[in-house]
C-alpha cells in the first residue's frame, strides 16, 4: 500500500483510500481524540437537513456522515470515488454512488444541499469541485464544507503542526491499515488554505453568503454558503 502525493492524482488518492478503508473511521477517532464525532454533529447542524430534502454527501467514505444527515428524514446519498471506502459502508442503509467529484453523475439542480467533509482538500482541482457542487444544487440551496484548517492561536498552531508531522505518523502506524497514507494527510493539511482563503475560493466559485465557524481552536473549520437564486 502507498500514499498519494500532493499533486493529488485521482487514481493515487483513490488507491490510498482503498488501502485505509478497513480501519479508516477508527483511525480518525483515535487521531482526533474523539473530536470527529463533534465535528460531524456541528456539520449536520450547519447543513440543517429537513425531511423530504435531497442531500448530496460528497467524499462520504464509508457513509458515517451520511447516516448522521439521514436521521433528519432527508434523502441522503453518499458519493465517493474510493470503491474500498464505499464497500466498508455498504450495510449502513444509505444509498451509495461511486462518483468523481469533478464530474458528478447527477442532473443540474437535483439536490437541496451538498456537503463535503475532509474531502475537498483531496481534489486535484478544488475550484472545479466547488463549481460542480454548485451545478447539482438548486438555486437557494446550501453548501457546507467541513475541513481541516489553521489554528487561530499561534502557540497552539506551533504545537499542532509539530503533532501533525511528528506524532501523527507513529500513532497511525499503531492503528491504521496503511500508515503511510497519514503522512500525506499531514502534508496536505499543512499546504491547505486558511479559513479566509478558503472562504474566498468558495465565493469565487459562485457561492454566496460564505461564512465559517472554527472548531477545536481552528484545527477544523465549517464553511457554509448558499447558491444564488
Amino acid at each position: 500500500m502507498s500514499r498519494a502525493g500532493l499533486d493529488k492524482k485521482p487514481h493515487e488518492v483513490a488507491a490510498m483510500f482503498d488501502g485505509v478503508a478497513r480501519r479508516y473511521d477508527l483511525t480518525n477517532t483515535v487521531l482526533s481524540f474523539g473530536q470527529d464525532r463533534r465535528w460531524r454533529e456541528v456539520t449536520r447542524r450547519a447543513l440543517a437537513p429537513k425531511p423530504g430534502e435531497r442531500v448530496l454527501d460528497l467524499a462520504a467514505g464509508s457513509g458515517v456522515s451520511t447516516v448522521e444527515f439521514a436521521r433528519s428524514g432527508a434523502w441522503c446519498v453518499a458519493a465517493d470515488f474510493s470503491l474500498g471506502m464505499l464497500s466498508v459502508g455498504r450495510d449502513r442503509g444509505v444509498p451509495m454512488v461511486a462518483a468523481d467529484a469533478l464530474r458528478l453523475p447527477f442532473a443540474d439542480e437535483s439536490f437541496d444541499a451538498a456537503t463535503i467533509s475532509f474531502g475537498l482538500r483531496n481534489l486535484v482541482d478544488t475550484a472545479a469541485g466547488l463549481r460542480e457542487m454548485l451545478r447539482v444544487v438548486r438555486p437557494g440551496g446550501r453548501l457546507v464544507v467541513c475541513e481541516f484548517s489553521t489554528p487561530t492561536w499561534q502557540p497552539f498552531r506551533t504545537i499542532y503542526m509539530n503533532y501533525l508531522m511528528r506524532a501523527l505518523p507513529p500513532i497511525a502506524r499503531a492503528v491504521s491499515s496503511n500508515p503511510d497514507a497519514y503522512v500525506y494527510l499531514a502534508e496536505s493539511i499543512r499546504e491547505w488554505p486558511d479559513q479566509r482563503a478558503l472562504a474566498e475560493l468558495i465565493a469565487e466559485s459562485g457561492w454566496s453568503g460564505v461564512q465559517w465557524r472554527n472548531l477545536t481552536s481552528g484545527v477544523v473549520a465549517v464553511h457554509r454558503a448558499v447558491k444564488p437564486s
